[in-house]
This record gives structure tokens, C-alpha cells and sequence, in this order.
């Protein structure tokens, strides 16, 4: 570590789930901000990462969220299903299981003992001891625990977890009785009752939910009893509702315009609810999309609106949100059919005891029933109750005439601001902070370990800023010093911007819309120009925009605006970016490569010369080898962490690289961080057409579009995946409506009318035209024949299509005048593409136009030896493989015109092999039904 600054220490209360979670994400932000730290678990639990949730020991208690969603790192969503594997590698171990919480449990005990390797100035202590009280100590605190000790530190952070069950329902004579289980949680607490063979057999189980769930099964299973039955009563007598076999990405719905009243709520919910049932057949998708919007829909909710919510509606949200996983479901279902497992609705009115042991319970529509054991399956108690818990009670009492905490709403938690603790008066000064159970009045969703781990990070990246504030650099790169505050505006990834307040806040959004793919980004920065004509970095931000995102801005002024400004007003960072622009949009495509990644290794959260580096929608990026894209991408980890940007691009990285379970889990981490990214939707949507899942990836995209995704640029490039979806369902007339709506010219013109438009139609041609002569019937829904290509080429532009001056641009435009027709333009771009600069133009691209002009003359089998010998190097073109994709459909379609089915039919099943694809399933039937007879074209 370089900083000789005192070592800061963090005292964490509890070391859960939640606790341990903070301490592993404070280690981890350290280590990236290179500075030493001390961490204190206070808990007197024996092991860490356990808590009541991951404390259980029967492996039947399964997690209800599937394992690949249980990572403890963001940027690694496939890290506990490696370690299950390594753990248990006769298990089946994929994403999608439901996994034992017991596993869960150790797995995070030993991340957290990984990140705090000994010997690197990060130092983790567990003190078995229980926290009593919390007093500020100057800009510190001090710690009160059971044992009489004070533990001093910097910061506090509240990571108590879930609170034991509430049991104010029971009669008391229920209460005082020793066969009634308050916590079915405690150790050992339900083996009593699982071993009792002696007094009655049955067992009242109150509750059926979750708790319930668990109860059940660890009674039945191993039981000495053969005679037991369980009774599970609650107020609803419903269980939870069950996880479909096969998962879906969540459709999170737009909430701009919900309002703020819960009557609007439950109209627009409803709704939102019965629109994606009816697009996808389940409605557990749009249940986990308000599930992501519920923090935002809460906090807008007066106090009336909450407690009425929490009245009348938290039970059935709760029932659809917290669902069973459907191993347990199923064993739960046996449990009823037997006869070995009732349930009933109602609630306990009073309770006797038995003389020979056990109880007689009454409920309230007057069953009696005689049992041997009540075991309380509410769940853990949601309310602060005084008396419960002293750290607590501590907080809430005022000491000269301030509490540290209040309560929030209904006293389901402590108020708080941005996770810090709000006191008595409302100020949020102390060095206390909290997360997950204790922030349930403020968020209400806060409980499950993915929005925990969300919350961890965050916070300890906030607690560091706080008690170990880094350097701030002046504009003329001088150090300001570890303490010194300067007053300069910061851009949404914390750098400093040489600019007004004002003219800061037009740049960020411009910058956040660029982050999320949105319109607008280049009205938000003419605004900052305007505000701050001498603002460098907003002038450099419009010349890129304009260079390479089609923004309709004079690049050079911009470009010339900018260097002006970077002569007179700008720190190194911003001179630097400033000079890469200029040589991004002045020099031929790679000539600035090398300063881009030099000026990227020096400030790495630079969001816009990473966009400008990245080959994405947006931009084309320094490079069109994949491997040095996803170097580029993985290496930016410590720099940005858990942030949804970051993670939105990781995600594309990781389906480009054909891991499309963890690409899948990076791009719902990011959309239920920031629903409208269009990097992580994009991402989901190649993962979903690549694993054949069209019919559910073209539903869940429609969504997006018209919900978070309103305000979306590169609209027609999503089109162009919805229709790809379409096409490989066989539903043409449904790919000629969104052609004709959403991708014909003049809706779409410019390179997205050559990359989406024009590729949509030759891929529609060489997917369909004259397929079901080869089976005697269609295969496709509606009329085959493509719409004309010719207004589309028009919409493209002579320039791009006759003189384009990338790979990929190349690569579309021979595409576009094979679906015209036009040879004698496609022979000019072959004699074109020979002759330039650029090695991929000049070798595959110029190979490309070469085989279609052959398959223009109708010379099939020539066509497809030179459409196979340019496979292999089809990567260097650039794009994705979807897209790629449509050159080994040419090649498929030559093969089948040139009377060599057996040939197409052997690519069709390494293509299969490699993914579903409904679309070559139902060729591959087309081509093995007409075994002989070639395609006729």
C-alpha cells in the first residue's frame, strides 16, 4: 500500500450475510484504491456468513434464488456456481439451480477469508461478542459491547440482517408453553420436535410461507414418525407461488409516468402484469421487473399510501415475489396429496396443555386440534420493537437531545439517506451506516442477497470516500492534497471537469444518456457548450459524437472549440482526451489507438474514451480482434467494480465470448441497477437469439422498447434483433411489418440502414427463398419474397455503400448490392475493397464481394468455396456473431443451390451443435425430407 496515512478501521456490526458482504466489498475497494484498512466483525456468532438465512444445516433448504444470481461479485455472476463445482463436482452445478443455502453460506465465508489475504495491509477481526451501543467519539465512533470492551473506528456500518421472529399473536398460554418453537431458526430448535416420538404426533405449523416451506420438509424427511401429519395454518392459508422450470429475463416496466399514489399503482401494476402474460404466457417476468422498480415506486409513496400497502397488498406481493423453488414444490405438493401436509386459513385463538404432553390449540373458526408441537413459521419479525435489541434501543434513545436513529415507516427499519443513518433531527453527519433489513422502511425491497450485495458495494466505496478521502488533482495537475477540498464539479464516474456547476450538470446527462444509448446526448452537450463556451471536454464529446455517432454536428469546430479550450482551462486528463479525439477523428481509423490506451491505462473511469475504445452499437471501437477487445474490457475491472455501465459491457464481452449464462446475469445485474442501459439489453438480447429463445427474446425485447427503452437510440439496430428473432420463428409476415414500421427508409437511414436494414433483407432471402420447394411445403408463414433493397441503398448513401472505409461497413454494403441485384456496383466495390489500406477490407471483405458476384452468376459451387475459405477470418471484419452470422447463411444457401445438401446439412448440424436454433432445425427437416432434390432457386 502507498499511503502512510494512520490505517482507518471499520467496524462492522453482524456478520451475516449482509455483514460479511460489506466486509468482502470494503477489502475489494480498498485493494482498487491501494490504500490499508481495518476491518472489525463484531457478532457473537461462531462462524461468519451464516445468520439465521444461511445458518441452517439441511441441505433440503435450498436458496430461492438460483445460483447463478448468488454471486458475491458482480463483475463474476458465474463464481459460486465455480466454487459448487469445485465443492461438489458429482453435483450438477449450472446457473439455474437452486442450490442448498447451506453452500451458499460457506461459499461467501470463504471469499471473504480470500480477500483479506494476510501480509497487504487489509485486516479482518471477528469479535464474538454482542454490540450494545454506539456514541460518536469526535469525527470516529466508539462501539459498546456485551463484555464491558469499546471498540473505537472510523466508520459503523449496521449490518444486523434479519430479526427473529415476531410471535405477538400467540395467546399466552401458547407462549409460556415448552412444546411451542418461537424461532424454528434457534439450533437444534426444530430437530426436537423432528425427534419427538413420544406425545402426540401431529404439529401446528403457523404460517405458510418460506419458514413454512423449510419446516416441512426438514420434519418430514428422516422422521421417526410414520404417523405424524402437519397442519399449516395462516391468516391467507396460501403458500408462496412457484418458480417456473425455465427462467426468464425480468420486464421491467417504465415508471416515469406511475405517478405517486398507490390506487395508481395497482391500476398500472395490473396492467403491466396482464400485458406480459399475454405477450410471454407467465407472468413471473413482469413480476420480477417491479421487483426492480419497487425502491423507486416506494420512496414516492407517502406514509397513508405505504401502511395501506403494507396492509392490504404486502402479502400477495410477497407470495408472488418470494416464490418456492420448484424442487421444494413439488415436494411439498407430494405432502398434500398423501394426506401428510394440511392447510387451512385461519389463526390461533387459544391454546392448553395436554396432559400427556403437547397442546390443544383452538383456532379461529373454532377447529381444535391436539398436537404435539406449534412452531411459529411468520417468518422473521419486519418491525423494530423496543426492548428486542439494545443496539437499537440505544440508537433510537436521545442523548442531549439527539437520537443517532428514527424510525421509518411503520417502524420497518431506521431512516436513512443514501444508506448513512438520518438522526432525530435529520441530519446525516455521523459515520453510520447501514444496509439490507435496516433499510427496509426506505426501500422495502432490500432483503435478498443480490440487492444486499448491490448495497454492500456501494457502500463501501462511499464509507471509503468518507474516512479515507483520495487526492484531489487541480487543473493544473498539481496534487491539492489528501484533505484539501477544491470546488470542482465532477462527471457521473467522479473525475473532475474544468467547467460551472451548470454547464457540469448539462454535460452529465449528455454522458449518461451516451452511457445508457439514448437520444438527446448531443442536445445535453450543445447545452454545456453554450453554458461554458471554454468547456474542453464537452467540445471533445460532441466531436466524437459527430466523427462517429451520426450526431449532426460540424466536427471540426467542435474538434478546434476543444483544443482551445484545453490550451487555456484543462487538467492532464482533460488535455489528454482532448488530443486522442483530435486524433481519433483526424487520423485514418487505428492511428490513435495507441494514445487512446495510453490515456485509458492512466485514467482508467474515463467513460468517454472508453466508449470511444470499445467496439459497441455506439462506437467502433480501436480494434476488430475480438481477443483485444475483451482484454481491454477485462482489464478495466478495478476500476469500475459493480458499475452498471461497466457490467453492461462485460456482459456483451462475455456473450462474444460464447459464456452465455454469465452474460445473461451481467445484463439483469445491470438492468435492475439501471433499467434503460442499452448496452446490458443489447447484451440479453444476443445471449437469447443465440440460445434459441426467440419467441421469449423477441416478447421481452417489444417490452423493453416500449417501456424503459422509449427514449433508446439506435432503435433500428434492436428492430433489427426482434425481426432476426422473427425470422428464425418462420413468422415472415411479422418480419415484413416491423420492416416495413420500424426499419424501412426514412425511419432509418445512414450505416443503420446498411448494417440493419439492408442485412435484415438479404438474410431474409437466403433464409427463406425457396425453401419449401425443398420439403413440398412452406416452412415460413406468409409471402417469402423480401421487400425491394433498392430505397434502402438509396437511404445508405453513395459514400458508404461505394467507398466505405471499414471492415464492417464493407462487409454490409457487398451484402446490400447482392440483395439488389447490382453486380456491376458490386464488382466496383470488390475493385475497391482490393485496393485499400486496410488488411481486412483488402483480403476478406474483397473475398466476400468476389463470392457474390458469383452467386450472382449463379455459379453456386464456386460462390461456396470462396464463402468457405473466408470463414475463419471473419472475425477480423468485426460486428458480432450474429451478425457475421449471415455470411455462413450465404454459404448454406449456395450449398443447397448447388445440389449439395449433404454438404449444407453437415454445416446445419455444427451450427445446432453449437446452439438452438429453431430456424436451422426446420431447414435441416426441409434439406433431409428432400434427400436428391436440389433447391430450386
Amino acid at each position: 500500500m502507498n499511503d502512510d496515512r494512520p490505517t482507518p478501521r471499520v467496524v462492522v456490526i453482524g456478520a451475516g450475510a449482509s455483514g460479511s458482504l460489506t466486509a468482502l466489498h470494503l477489502a475489494r475497494a480498498a485493494r482498487r484504491r491501494d490504500t490499508s484498512l481495518d476491518v472489525v466483525l463484531i457478532d457473537p456468532a461462531l462462524h461468519r456468513a451464516r445468520g439465521t438465512a444461511f445458518g441452517t444445516s439441511d441441505p433440503q433448504h435450498l436458496l430461492n434464488v438460483t445460483a447463478g444470481g448468488m454471486s458475491a461479485l458482480p463483475e463474476d455472476p458465474g463464481h459460486f456456481v465455480a466454487w459448487r463445482a469445485r465443492q461438489h463436482p458429482e453435483l450438477m452445478t449450472e446457473p439455474g439451480v437452486f442450490a442448498p443455502r447451506v453452500d451458499w453460506g460457506r461459499y461467501l465465508d470463504e471469499t471473504l477469508g480470500q480477500a483479506f489475504a494476510p501480509g497487504d495491509g487489509i485486516a479482518l477481526r471477528h469479535l464474538r461478542v454482542r454490540a450494545t451501543g454506539i456514541r460518536r467519539d469526535g469525527s470516529g465512533v466508539l462501539v459498546g459491547t456485551d463484555d464491558g470492551r469499546v471498540v473505537a473506528g472510523d466508520a459503523v456500518v449496521l449490518a444486523t440482517g434479519e430479526r427473529p421472529p415476531g410471535f405477538g399473536w400467540a395467546p399466552e398460554a401458547l407462549q409460556r408453553s415448552a412444546f411451542f418453537v418461537p424461532d424454528p431458526w434457534a439450533p437444534g430448535a426444530v430437530d426436537v420436535v423432528r425427534r419427538d416420538a413420544a406425545g402426540p404426533a401431529d404439529v401446528l405449523l403457523v404460517g405458510t410461507g418460506l419458514t413454512m416451506v423449510d419446516v416441512v420438509l426438514s420434519l418430514t424427511t428422516g422422521a421417526p414418525r410414520s404417523d405424524r401429519h402437519l397442519h399449516a395454518v395462516s391468516r391467507h392459508g396460501e403458500l408462496p407461488e412457484r418458480h417456473a422450470d425455465e427462467l426468464q429475463p425480468a420486464a421491467i416496466p417504465e415508471i416515469d409516468d406511475w405517478g405517486d399514489t398507490l390506487e395508481g399503482y395497482r391500476t398500472r401494476a395490473a396492467a403491466h402484469i396482464a400485458g406480459v402474460l399475454d405477450a410471454t404466457g407467465d407472468w413471473r417476468p413482469a413480476v420480477d421487473g417491479l421487483r426492480t422498480v419497487v425502491q423507486g415506486l416506494w420512496q414516492r409513496l407517502g406514509d397513508d399510501d405505504r401502511t395501506e400497502f403494507l396492509r392490504d397488498d404486502a402479502g400477495a406481493w410477497g407470495r408472488m415475489r418470494h416464490r418456492i423453488p420448484p424442487g421444494s414444490a413439488d415436494l411439498v405438493a407430494a405432502l398434500e396429496s398423501a394426506g401428510t401436509l394440511t392447510r387451512s386459513a385461519g389463526e390461533v385463538a387459544d391454546a392448553e396443555p395436554l396432559t400427556a404432553g403437547g397442546l390443544r390449540v383452538t383456532l379461529t373458526d373454532g377447529t381444535v386440534r391436539d398436537v404435539g408441537w406449534v412452531v411459529n413459521c411468520t417468518g422473521t419479525s419486519t418491525v423494530v420493537r423496543a426492548g428486542a435489541d439494545p443496539l437499537l434501543d440505544d440508537l433510537l434513545s436521545p442523548r442531549e437531545g439527539t437520537a443517532l436513529g428514527v424510525l421509518s415507516t411503520a417502524g420497518l427499519g431506521l431512516r436513512t439517506r443514501s444508506g448513512r443513518l438520518v438522526d432525530s433531527v435529520g441530519g446525516s453527519d455521523a459515520p453510520i451506516w447501514t444496509l439490507g433489513s435496516v433499510r427496509r422502511g426506505e426501500l422495502y425491497e432490500s432483503t435478498a442477497i443480490p440487492e444486499i450485495r448491490t448495497q454492500a458495494a456501494h457502500l463501501a466505496a462511499d464509507v471509503l470516500a468518507e474516512i479515507r478521502p483520495e487526492p484531489w488533482v487541480l487543473a493544473d495537475g498539481r496534487s491539492a492534497g489528501a484533505h484539501h477540498t477544491v470546488a470542482r464539479p465532477r462527471d457521473p464516474l467522479g473525475l473532475p471537469l474544468s467547467t460551472t456547476a451548470e454547464a457540469a450538470s448539462a454535460y452529465n446527462a449528455g454522458l449518461e444518456r451516451l452511457m445508457r444509448l439514448q437520444s438527446g446526448a448531443d442536445e445535453r452537450l450543445l447545452e454545456a457548450v453554450a453554458i461554458d463556451p471554454g468547456f474542453a471536454v464537452a467540445h471533445a464529446a460532441l466531436a466524437m459524437l459527430g466523427h462517429e455517432g451520426g450526431s449532426s454536428v460540424d466536427v471540426a469546430t467542435s474538434l478546434e472549440s476543444a483544443r482551445q479550450a484545453a490550451r487555456s482551462r484543462a487538467d492532464d486528463r482533460e488535455r489528454s482526451l482532448v488530443d486522442v479525439v483530435g486524433r481519433r477523428v483526424e487520423d485514418v481509423r487505428n492511428a490513435g489507438a495507441t494514445a487512446l490506451m495510453s490515456h485509458i491505462a492512466r485514467y482508467p473511469r474515463d467513460v468517454l474514451a472508453v466508449s470511444a475504445a470499445v467496439p459497441t452499437i455506439a462506437f467502433s471501437g480501436i480494434t476488430d480482434i475480438q481477443q483485444e477487445a475483451w482484454e481491454l474490457v477485462e482489464g478495466l475491472a478495478p476500476a469500475y467494480g459493480d458499475h452498471w455501465w461497466y457490467i453492461s459491457l462485460l456482459a456483451f464481452t462475455r456473450q462474444d465470448q460464447s459464456r452465455f449464462d454469465d452474460a445473461g446475469l451481467l445484463a439483469e445485474t445491470a438492468l435492475e441497477c439501471e433499467p434503460t442501459s442499452g448496452h446490458a439489453v443489447h447484451a440479453q438480447t444476443h445471449v437469447m437469439y443465440e440460445t434459441g429463445r426467440n419467441e421469449a427474446g423477441r416478447a421481452w425485447l417489444d417490452h423493453w422498447v416500449a417501456e424503459s427503452g422509449r427514449a433508446a437510440s439506435h432503435r433500428a439496430h434492436f428492430s433489427w434483433h426482434a425481426a432476426l428473432h422473427e425470422l428464425a420463428m418462420g413468422d415472415t409476415e411479422a418480419v415484413r411489418r416491423r420492416y416495413y414500421t420500424q426499419l424501412a427508409p426514412p425511419t432509418v437511414n445512414g450505416v443503420r440502414a446498411l448494417i440493419d436494414s439492408a442485412s435484415l433483407l438479404w438474410r431474409w432471402v437466403v433464409t427463406t427463398s425457396g425453401w419449401d420447394a425443398a420439403a413440398g411445403t412452406s416452412a415460413f408463414s406468409g409471402e417469402t419474397a423480401p421487400p425491394p433493397v433498392e430505397c434502402v441503398l438509396e437511404a445508405a448513401g453513395a459514400d458508404l455503400v461505394d467507398r466505405p472505409q471499414t471492415p464492417f461497413v464493407a462487409l454490409h454494403a457487398a451484402l446490400a448490392l447482392a440483395a439488389a441485384g447490382d453486380l456491376a456496383r458490386l464488382g466496383d466495390l470488390r475493385t475497391h475493397c482490393r485496393g485499400s489500406s486496410e488488411p481486412a477490407i483488402r483480403t476478406t471483405v474483397a473475398s466476400v464481394c468476389e463470392a457474390l458476384l458469383l452467386a450472382g452468376e449463379q455459379r453456386w459451387g464456386d460462390a461456396a468455396r470462396g464463402l468457405s475459405a473466408v470463414l475463419p477470418g471473419l472475425p477480423r471484419v468485426g460486428g458480432s456473431a450474429a451478425q457475421r452470422e449471415i455470411v455462413e447463411e450465404t454459404l448454406v444457401y449456395c450449398l443447397v443451390s448447388d445440389g449439395q445438401p449433404e454438404r449444407a446439412l453437415a454445416l446445419l448440424d455444427r451450427r445446432l451443435e453449437r446452439r438452438t436454433s429453431p430456424l436451422d432445425q426446420r431447414r435441416r427437416t426441409s434439406l433431409t425430407a428432400s434427400a436428391g432434390n436440389p433447391l430450386r432457386v
